[in-house]
Parts: C-alpha cells; sequence; structure tokens
C-alpha cells in the first residue's frame, strides 16, 4: 500500500510538472504571437457623399481586418498642419490630347497649399522628363505647364514612365501622390492584361504611393479606336482602385475642361489620414503585400486606400 501511495504521488508530481511546462509553453507561445506584430502605416481618403467634406472621424470609428482577423488601430492622424507634408506629381503624357485645359492645370498647382511640393513630368519613351521638378513655388511650376508634342513615338507605355517617376520621390515622411493625364492605352505590351499594368500598381503599393487618372484621349490612331480606348480606361480605373487613388473621366473623350475633376481631387488631397495598425509579421524574409480592409458606422462616410500594403519580413 505504501508503494502504491508513492507510486501515485510521484505520478501525480510528474502530471503537474509537466500541466506547468505546457501553461508556461503556451503563454510563451501567446507573447512570441504578440511580439511577432508589427504596426504597418497608410493614407486613407475619407469623404462624404460626392465628394464632400466629411463628419469627423475618430479613431475609435475605424475598423480594420486583414483576412478573418481584426487588427488593432493604434494610428489615426489627419494629413493636416505638420503632418500635411505632400509630394504630387503630375504626370502628362505626350500623346494626350489637351490644349485647352492647360489653363485648368495651372490654376490647380497654384491652389496647392505651402506643405504641398509639386512636379510636372511629361511621358515619352517610357520615362518622364521633369520639366518642373518638385516646388513649393507653385506659380514657377505652373508657368512649366505646356502643350503636349502629340508626335506617336513620344509614347512607348505609361506604365513605364510612371514606375519612372516613382524613383523621384524624395521626401520620407511625405505623403506621395501622382496625377497622371493619358488614355491610359499601353501601347508597348499591349492590351488587355498588360504585365506593366499589374508591375505599376505593386511598385506603388510596396512603396505607398497613391495614384490617381484623369482621362485624356490620345492624339494618334490607337487613341481613336474605342475599342482600345475602353481597355485604357480600365486600366486606369484598376491601377487607381487598386492604389487608394481617384479614377475621373468623361466618356471616351478628353473632357472639355478639367477643373470640376481637379476640384474633386482637391478635396480628397485635403481630406486623408495616416492609419497605423497592427498586423503579424510576414514569414518571407523579404516582406510582402497583405490585404486589408476598412469600416465604419458612421454615417455617410467612405473610406478608399489601396488594397494591399506592404508588410515587412522576418
Amino acid at each position: 500500500m505504501l508503494n502504491y501511495l508513492k507510486t501515485l504521488r510521484f505520478l501525480l508530481l510528474g502530471f503537474f510538472v509537466a500541466l506547468a511546462g505546457v501553461t508556461a509553453s503556451e503563454a510563451g507561445a501567446a507573447a512570441q504571437a504578440g511580439a511577432s506584430n508589427v504596426p504597418v502605416t497608410t493614407v486613407v481618403t475619407v469623404l462624404g457623399p460626392n465628394y464632400t467634406p466629411p463628419p469627423a472621424v475618430g479613431k475609435t470609428d475605424v475598423v480594420v481586418h486583414t483576412g478573418d482577423r481584426r487588427a488593432d488601430v493604434i494610428g489615426w492622424d489627419a494629413a493636416q498642419g505638420d503632418k500635411s507634408t505632400l509630394e504630387l506629381a503630375i504626370v502628362i503624357d505626350e500623346l494626350s490630347n489637351i490644349g485647352n485645359q492647360l489653363e485648368d492645370i495651372r490654376k490647380f498647382v497654384q491652389a496647392q497649399s505651402k506643405n504641398t511640393s509639386v512636379g510636372l513630368f511629361y511621358a515619352q519613351n517610357g520615362i518622364t522628363q521633369p520639366v518642373a521638378p518638385f516646388s513649393t513655388d507653385h506659380d514657377a511650376v505652373a508657368k512649366k505647364v505646356r502643350v503636349t508634342t502629340g508626335f506617336p513615338e513620344a509614347s512607348m507605355s505609361i506604365y513605364l514612365s510612371l514606375m519612372d517617376v516613382m524613383k523621384k520621390f524624395s521626401t520620407a515622411s511625405a505623403r506621395h501622390e501622382i496625377l497622371v493625364i493619358s488614355d491610359g492605352i499601353d501601347r508597348f505590351r499591349g492590351d488587355p492584361n498588360s504585365p506593366d499594368v499589374d508591375l505599376t500598381i505593386e511598385r506603388a503599393q510596396k512603396a505607398g504611393i497613391i495614384i490617381h487618372t484623369l482621362y485624356a484621349r490620345g492624339s494618334d490612331r490607337a487613341g481613336r479606336n474605342l475599342f482600345r480606348s475602353g481597355y485604357g480606361q480600365s486600366n486606369l480605373a484598376r491601377m487607381t482602385d487598386e492604389t487608394g487613388g481617384e479614377s475621373f473621366f468623361q466618356g471616351l473623350d478628353t473632357p472639355i475642361a478639367f477643373t470640376p475633376f481637379l476640384e474633386q481631387l482637391d478635396m480628397v488631397l485635403h481630406n486623408q489620414y495616416f492609419l497605423t495598425f497592427t498586423t503579424p509579421r510576414s514569414g518571407k524574409k523579404g516582406g510582402e503585400l497583405r490585404g486589408f480592409r476598412t469600416s465604419t458606422e458612421q454615417h455617410n462616410v467612405e473610406i478608399s486606400h489601396a488594397r494591399d500594403v506592404w508588410v515587412p519580413g522576418r
């Protein structure tokens, strides 16, 4: 009987030691899981209906999900005051059929806030020509707006040009956004399913660059082809949707006036926030793009943003 009790005590002791080890292991795993979360920051746009100012939206009003997991929102800062710094690249396709709209572009540039650096670039041969480098001297930049050349050989791929201009942003803490005026037709790779459209979106998402588009018909034969123009508009719309930008167009022709669309874009630029949330660190060494979505219970509020955000790896 004595031996039996000793054996029982020994077994019970082993059981509790093992249980304590499992509990400690689980606690360690939980702590490790918590430690593996990393903060990521992205720029989002908050608007009311039809490009109107939104009601006040606070951090507690915003819900973020990555997959089925609800993320912790740890930062919600309006892009105002000392956080309003913006680098805005205006990229005009040399094939774009514009002329009467030049003054609209000039007035838009001149109306930008003092914390916005505007750069003016013309796209040709798969690169961008910096007609006016990024500057807060908006009058000087506006004076550089000129008529496009309209030569067919001037435009190879607007998407190669966009990837080129992405390399020219310099201020790390600023918002980086692009307004591209083009018909969106890929004259180099061809449409549909141009790989350069996908690559432009991927690079913009990785760099946190928002792309806005304003459709202007091309002056060559492809620009007059309704079938190809439709593909071009689809390319532009997809690019803006996946990078968090806005797409402006008026049918399949160049709008008579750009001002109504540029006023809407101005509303976008003045109603943006830096959203920071935590998400598990990527298991990939180099990091990865991860989809996320936002929602709010505030009425008459729309939050738009890039479809994917860059998450650093181990």
